[in-house]
This record gives structure tokens, sequence and C-alpha cells, in this order.
């Protein structure tokens, strides 16, 4: 849940939704969503780059190679 404004937060606030054509609340519920939205993607992203950096399994023929070419 969003922290609660002090009365200058609230006063800036209100001029930007009034410059945007909404009310507060409307805004303030915009401003939740986008920052929810972007922490998600963040959180996609870090999976993303953890995912990418484990190991691959090597294939069949990468170990079929391998055995070929151990020294019997």
């Amino acid at each position: 849940m969003a922290k609660e404004l002090t009365e200058g937060q609230r006063a800036y606030e209100s001029k930007r939704a009034a410059k945007a054509g909404m009310s507060l609340d409307k805004w303030l519920a915009m401003k939740e969503r986008e920052r929810t939205q972007e922490a998600e993607a963040a959180a996609k992203a870090k999976a993303a780059a953890v995912q990418a950096a484990k190991p691959k399994k090597p294939g069949l023929f990468s170990r079929l190679l391998a055995k070929a070419e151990k020294p019997l």
C-alpha cells in the first residue's frame, strides 16, 4: 500500500493531477500501477539474467565427442 503523503507532497501531486486532467485519487492510483509494473519488469529482467547465467548442459554430440577424445 502507498505511504501517506505530507501536505506538501499532496499539493504537488494534486497540481500534477490537475495538469494531466485527472482527479488526485485517479492520479495516485495510476502512479501506483506504474510503480508495480516497473517492479515486475525489473524482477523479470533479473530472473532472465539469472537464467542466462546458468551454464547449459552439453548436448548429445558434445558428450559423444568428449568420450571419443578421451584416451583409453
